[in-house]
């Protein structure tokens, strides 16, 4: 099987390659989905050789490299990775660093990696700096020339949904020796393309909008250029077995191919969303890019294309207690961890991620899925009208 090469083509557009899946060809069968390649070991070559490319299950699989090939195109990389969960392909990319590495990461960001990076990095031998990475002046402040070797942002940042500038902080990282290293999950390749901005990684919890139906767990990487760095990303990945099963893969690449008409049916109800809440009684604020409000809303508008994400966050106005209350009084929404499936999801994060948290204890997260904007709303404001009556 093979993708189409023809150099005479016209180039085509991330949405047409997610839905064709590049075009893969099944040569027997002319199958428009391609087979799960599920085989462990290959045949050897008479001399002994592997000149088909492939040696064994555990460092790469004909299903994990074509739904690779497709994250590489949508997000104008150089090569891509694919790894067990978001958590493997961020702590892939740590532990490729040098022994010593500092690293910049956000005060407030996806709370497992957070709670990694404080606790078990340093028995790696790295040394974590905690920055507010929407303040670019902070991050200039924070890098260390010589041994900072990492700033790692992400944005839009779970669960504040603050904005980070991408090409600025990759500019100064660089002049000092750093790698910047993007965690795109809310964004998507849809919204914003951060190697073309200057990133040298894109990391991706996969399991959220790429595949967008909450039934597979993955993690995946891509890279500007393949350099030494990469070369140590892909043996971590090798050597602690970290790659995606062959059927994860294919569920993968499935979910990518409806990427585009999913995330941007989710950013206009999520955008619908937050302007309706807006001023609602209950509501003390709205967190979310697309806003006027936003602090960050300018950069996001220049930075981000074509919407702002399915994500958003409210906080509500009587306190902790009512937001627990509300969370349970939704009867669409539901009360679940994760994020990026078709269905809506509502979830209390203060009390999932517990004591050290830097997320408010009166602030709802809500992920928006496909149902219906109005639907959304009516839910919502009952639970909310319900818990402070």
């Amino acid at each position: 099987m093979m993708a189409p090469s023809d150099p005479s083509r016209p180039s085509l557009q991330p949405r047409t390659l997610a839905a064709q899946a590049l075009g893969w060809e099944e040569h027997e069968t002319h199958a428009v989905v391609t087979p799960i390649h599920v085989a462990t070991t290959f045949i050897r070559d008479p001399d002994n050789q592997y000149r088909n490319g492939f040696v064994y299950g555990r460092p790469d699989n004909q299903t994990v490299r074509q739904c690779e090939a497709l994250l590489t195109a949508l997000e104008g990389g150089a090569e891509s990775l694919l790894l067990g969960s978001g958590m493997s392909a961020a702590t892939a990319v740590v532990m490729a660093l040098p022994a010593g590495a500092h690293i910049i990461a956000p005060t407030v960001m996806y709370w497992a990696l957070r709670n990694w990076l404080m606790n078990d990095a340093a028995t790696y031998g790295y040394r974590t700096s905690f920055v507010d990475t929407a303040d670019l002046a902070a991050v200039k402040a924070a890098i260390e020339p010589g041994k900072t070797k990492l700033v790692w942002l992400e944005t839009p940042s779970n669960p504040l949904w603050t904005v980070s500038d991408i090409a600025a902080i990759s500019e100064a990282a660089h002049a000092a020796g750093a790698v910047v290293a993007v965690d795109s999950t809310v964004a998507t390749p849809v919204f914003t393309r951060p190697l073309a901005l200057g990133a040298d990684i894109v990391m991706h919890a996969a399991t959220k909008y790429l595949n967008g139906h909450s039934d597979v767990v993955a993690g995946a990487l891509v890279t500007r250029e393949k350099n030494d760095l990469w070369a140590r990303i892909r043996r971590v990945r090798s050597m602690h077995g970290q790659i995606l099963g062959p059927f994860e893969a294919f569920l993968l690449m499935r979910g990518m191919r409806t990427l585009h008409v999913r995330v941007e049916a989710q950013a206009r109800a999520a955008l619908k969303l937050a302007e309706r809440l807006t001023g609602h009684p209950d509501v003390a604020e709205v967190l979310y890019p697309g806003l006027a409000s936003h602090p960050q809303h300018a950069l996001a508008a220049r930075q981000m294309t074509g919407g702002f994400s399915g994500m958003l966050s409210i906080r509500v106005r009587a306190g902790e207690a009512a937001a627990v209350s509300a969370a349970a009084r939704v009867a669409l929404w539901k009360r679940a961890t994760s994020l990026g499936g078709v269905e809506s999801l509502i979830e209390h994060r203060a009390s999932i991620e517990g004591a050290g948290s830097p997320c408010p204890t009166d602030l709802l997260r809500l992920s928006v899925g496909l149902e219906d904007a109005d639907d959304l709303f009516d839910d919502l404001d009952r639970a909310l009208r319900g818990a402070n009556s």
